[in-house]
């Protein structure tokens, strides 16, 4: 008796932990959706450890997305806790097109007035929260010729949420799926003439400043708006200098490099250097997916604005470039996102600039920050930038094709051991639907693998000799939240894995 109520008090224990740092993360960041692997070109089997471009966005795809549709107009995010309009059909005519769309001083004061679900709270979305609703299983429209939509994959998740693509009738493009967030760039855009506002297009996958007006016409610029309501807290850091050159995000659970890698380097390379990097006692640093590292964008500071980059200067460092414009100026950073384009090429990974997002635009006299610091764009994962002279696109987009690292490893939730040398080991697939693998990095001579429930009550335990990889199956399990917990020598390490 005394035996059950110990595991009882064991497991309410763990529960509790694991419930408590679940509330302190108010700004759980939602994966992106990316379960296929890419190498330079295209779609490959995902890689494991040691294996050429493992520790891509497949290889960690983070917290899965979970949404519950109200039928009332609105869905709820289970992860971020935040509630959503379902749809930016604003006149209600069951077509999502121009008329919907609105100016930045419109969308903004609409909010006030919106009462969709019966609730009076709504607000137009910062760009962190427009941004959480981004997932990168979407395929970019950009190079598609045809005029119907049909067949085309937005940045969205559309079993949930209603999408618009540009209106072409009214002379729009394809790609104008642009969404209205709150946040203004600090620093004036298209050749430092006009004042922005920072959007998502979830037609072709990027964060962008707009401009609010046309330069050089004072035309109002239109945009598709979505509005948001809860936690107010989201997109808020707390940041914690670790002292030992890392920084600790407890708003999102995440733990950061202070420094960058010094060093522009192709995409391919910036896996590896995360691979093999061993840093204040950890060994599991990766390439943050592109959402982690949008996460800590300070879009209160720019280059033009504040001289420093858009980042958080008392717990960040960035080193300092030279741009296209021959301007003292700060990198772009690498995430191991692949940016997949429609007819599945995965030539380009997704970035964020936290210095200036330049383009080449001869109206504008040239290079100049065409989008604003804390832009979400896209580079080629090999070639050279020499080959786009004046950039690429409409904008001109300066391509760099090599890029910064800044490396993130996952802190939480710790609820069952996570101490500061752990054991290093990968599950795949996950989310998985029967067996999945676990591989280790290492060969430990006695091995302890536990697989718990969201509850902390363990359901299965295997003891193993010297090992290199192990299957487990879950066929017997429900769809759910799993944690899988491995011991060996001294050594302890936890991962969540998703029964689907």
């Amino acid at each position: 008796m005394q035996n059950i109520l110990k595991k009882h008090i064991t497991s309410l224990i763990i529960f509790l932990v694991f419930s408590i740092t679940l509330q302190a993360q108010t700004y759980k960041i939602v994966g992106t959706g990316q379960t296929i692997s890419y190498d330079t070109a295209g779609a490959i089997s995902m890689p494991t450890s040691g294996q050429t471009f493992y520790g891509q966005n497949s290889n960690h795809p983070g917290n899965i997305r979970s949404y519950t549709n109200n039928a009332n107009g609105t869905v709820t995010d289970n992860v971020t806790g935040l509630m959503w309009q379902q749809s930016p059909d604003k006149n209600s005519d069951g077509i999502i097109n121009r008329s919907d769309q609105m100016s930045y001083p419109e969308a903004l004061a609409g909010a006030a007035t919106c009462n969709t679900g019966g609730y009076n709270d709504w607000r137009l979305p910062t760009i962190k929260e427009l941004y959480s609703l981004i997932i990168f299983s979407g395929l970019d429209p950009s190079s598609y010729t045809g005029t119907s939509t049909t067949g085309l994959t937005p940045f969205i998740d559309t079993t949930y949420f209603k999408f618009g693509y540009g209106d072409l009738a009214a002379g729009e493009r394809i790609i104008d799926g642009n969404f209205v967030s709150s946040t203004l760039s600090v620093s004036k855009t298209c050749g430092l003439q006009v004042d922005a506002v920072f959007g998502v297009n979830f037609a072709d996958g990027r964060i962008k400043g707009y401009p609010i007006t046309f330069p050089g016409t004072g035309d109002t610029a239109y945009i598709y708006s979505r509005y948001v309501r809860g936690n107010t807290a989201y997109g808020t850091n707390q940041f914690v200098n670790n002292g030992n050159g890392t920084i600790s995000d407890n708003a999102t659970g995440l733990m950061w490099m202070q420094n960058d890698n010094a060093q522009a380097i192709y995409w391919k390379n910036a896996l590896s250097y995360a691979e093999n990097f061993t840093y204040a006692g950890y060994s599991d640093w990766r390439l943050p997916d592109t959402k982690e590292l949008q996460s800590i964008v300070d879009y209160s500071r720019s280059p033009a604005a504040t001289s420093s980059a858009a980042i958080n200067t008392t717990y960040f460092n960035c080193s300092s470039i030279t741009n296209e414009a021959s301007v003292t100026d700060y990198p772009c950073y690498w995430s191991n996102t692949t940016h997949a384009a429609y007819g599945g090429s995965g030539g380009n990974a997704a970035y964020i600039c936290f210095g200036r997002a330049m383009g080449y635009m001869v109206p504008f006299g040239g290079w100049s920050d065409v989008h604003g610091a804390g832009a979400q764009r896209s580079d080629p994962k090999i070639g050279s930038a020499s080959s786009y002279p004046q950039g690429h696109g409409p904008q001109g987009d300066a391509i760099r094709i090599l890029n910064y690292v800044r490396l993130v490893r996952t802190t939480g939730p710790a609820s069952i051991n996570e101490n500061l040398n752990p054991l290093m080991f990968d599950i795949y697939p996950n989310p998985a639907s029967d067996i999945c693998t676990i591989s280790f990095n290492n060969s430990y001579s006695e091995i302890k693998i536990e697989l718990y429930n969201s509850l902390g009550g363990k359901i299965k335990e295997f003891e193993l000799g010297k090992t290199k990889s192990f299957q487990i199956d879950l066929s017997d399990l429900p769809k759910g939240l799993y944690m899988v917990k491995i011991s060996g020598e001294s050594l302890t390490s936890t991962k969540k894995i998703i029964k689907e």
